[in-house]
């Protein structure tokens, strides 16, 4: 945790207050240590960036899960657009 603390410039206590929030839910190492991803970072960096322009702990974190959501809607999209997009290279209806 310190270390995590240490690369995202913020205090230990704010990485436990995201956990707190439920926003972020580390691993454990066998000592007990929590363990962040590099994705749990870049969340609790995108937190310390909302709340550093003024935006309240529990809003920032029901921000980050929406675009977080919103993300992966995008994604699945493009995912469906392109696997169901016309081939290029398939006859079309015959007209009769």
């Amino acid at each position: 945790m310190g270390h995590a603390a240490e690369i995202l410039g913020v205090t230990q206590a704010f990485l436990r207050s995201l956990d707190a929030a439920k926003l972020l839910t580390p691993g454990r190492s066998e000592g007990g240590h929590r363990r962040y991803s590099r994705y749990q970072l870049r969340l609790a960096a995108r937190a310390r960036e909302l709340i550093d322009q003024g935006t309240a702990l529990d809003s920032a974190c029901r921000i980050i899960i929406l675009e977080d959501q919103l993300a992966e809607a995008r994604r699945i999209n493009a995912e469906l657009q392109h696997t169901h997009s016309p081939k290029s290279d398939q006859p079309g209806p015959a007209s009769g």
